[in-house]
C-alpha cells in the first residue's frame, strides 16, 4: 500500500472516530425521560450539543415575536428594547438559563419564571400572545437545529424540548398549551398568519435588536448593512413582509444558510464534543452584570408584583403561589 494510500485510510478512520464520538451524548439522551424529566433533554440539547445553535434560535424565536403589532408594541412602550437593548437581552437570557441550569422546579428555577412572572404582571397581555411567544421556543429551536447544525433532533428530542416548555408555560399560567409539538406548530403558523402586521413602533424594537446583533463576534467585524442583509437572509417571506423589511437575493440566502449548513457539517467532521455544558451566563454576549447578579433583580419594576409580604398567594398577575418564593429563598439558603 502507497503512503498516499495509508495517510488517506488513516484520515478516513479519524474521521469516522471523531463523527462515533460526537454521536454519544445522543445515545446518552435517548436514555432520558422526555415525559418525566424534560429538563434533562432540553439542558443537554441547549448547552452541550447544540449551545450555539439553540441559543440562535431562541434570540430568533424572540424577535419573530415583534412582527404581532400587540406584543412589538407594548416592548416599544416599554422603552427597554430599544433604550436598554443590551440589559434587557442580557436579562432575558439569564432568566431563561436559570430553569435550564437547575430545574424548571427547583428554586432557582422557579425564582426565574417568578421574576418572568412578576414583569409580565404588570400588563394586560392576551393568553394568545404568550402562547405564540412559547410556541416559537418550541418551533424554532427545532426548525434551526434540522435546518443547519451538525445532525437533527430525534422525535425523542422534540418531545423532551416540547415537554419542557409545556411545563414553562404551565408554570407561567398559560391556558390551552398544545399536548405536541405538531399542536404548537399549528398553534405558531395560524398565530402568524392571522396577526403578523407592520407596526413602525415593532419595528424600531426589531431594528435596535439587529443593532445588538451587530456588537457580538463575528459580526462586529463586519459593517452594519452587511450583518443586517445577513439576517434577512435568514428571515422567511412572512416575517420580511412583517416588518417591511428588503427581500434577500437567491445568492445572499444560499451564501448565508450555506455557510451556516457548513459550519454544521464541520462541526460534525472535525471537532470533538463538547465535554462540559455551556450556560447562557458565561457567554461572552452577557455584558451588563461583570460582578455577578441576582435571579430576584433582573428586568423591570413598576407597580404589580412582587406582591408585599403577606399578601394573597398568586397576586397581581404571577401564577405560581407566593408562598413558593420564602421556600425557594429557604431552599436556597440552606443548601
Amino acid at each position: 500500500m502507497s503512503t498516499a494510500s495509508t495517510l488517506a485510510t488513516r484520515a478516513k478512520h479519524a474521521v469516522q472516530n471523531r463523527v462515533a464520538q460526537r454521536y454519544h451524548l445522543r445515545g446518552d439522551i435517548d436514555r432520558m425521560d422526555a415525559d418525566h424529566d424534560p429538563t434533562a433533554v432540553a439542558r443537554a440539547l441547549a448547552t452541550q450539543e447544540f449551545p450555539w445553535g439553540i441559543t440562535q434560535a431562541l434570540s430568533f424565536a424572540l424577535f419573530r415575536t415583534y412582527a404581532v403589532p400587540s406584543i412589538g408594541d407594548l416592548l416599544y412602550k416599554t422603552s427597554q428594547f430599544t433604550e436598554s437593548t443590551q440589559k434587557r437581552y442580557d436579562d432575558t437570557v439569564l432568566l431563561l438559563d436559570a430553569p435550564i441550569e437547575h430545574g424548571v422546579d427547583s428554586p432557582l428555577g422557579r425564582a426565574g419564571i417568578r421574576r418572568i412572572n412578576q414583569m409580565h404582571g404588570m400588563y394586560d397581555i392576551p393568553n394568545g400572545d404568550f402562547l405564540y411567544v412559547l410556541s416559537t421556543f418550541v418551533v424554532c429551536p427545532v426548525e434551526w437545529v434540522n435546518a443547519y447544525e451538525w445532525r437533527k433532533l430525534t422525535n425523542h428530542e422534540v418531545r423532551g424540548l416540547t415537554n419542557y416548555y409545556r411545563r414553562v408555560g404551565q408554570l407561567m399560567g398559560i391556558k390551552d398549551i398544545p399536548e405536541t409539538y405538531e399542536g404548537f406548530k399549528q398553534f405558531y403558523e395560524d398565530y402568524e398568519t392571522a396577526n403578523f402586521a407592520f407596526s413602525a413602533d415593532a419595528l424600531a424594537v426589531a431594528d435596535s435588536t439587529l443593532d445588538l446583533l451587530g456588537t457580538f463576534m463575528p459580526y462586529k467585524l463586519l459593517p452594519r448593512a452587511v450583518v443586517r442583509r445577513m439576517s434577512f437572509a435568514l428571515m422567511d417571506d412572512r416575517l420580511l413582509t412583517a416588518f417591511k423589511y428588503p427581500k434577500p437575493t437567491l445568492v445572499e440566502r444560499i451564501l448565508v444558510r450555506g455557510g451556516l449548513k457548513a459550519r454544521g457539517l464541520a462541526i460534525r467532521l472535525f471537532f470533538p464534543p463538547r465535554a462540559e455544558p455551556l450556560f447562557g451566563r458565561q457567554t461572552k454576549q452577557i455584558r451588563s452584570y461583570p460582578n455577578g447578579y441576582r435571579l430576584e433583580e433582573l428586568g423591570t419594576f413598576g407597580a404589580g408584583c412582587p406582591a408585599p409580604k403577606g399578601e394573597k398567594a398568586g397576586a397581581a398577575g404571577c401564577p405560581v403561589p407566593h408562598e413558593l418564593l420564602t421556600e425557594d429563598a429557604q431552599q436556597a439558603a440552606g443548601s
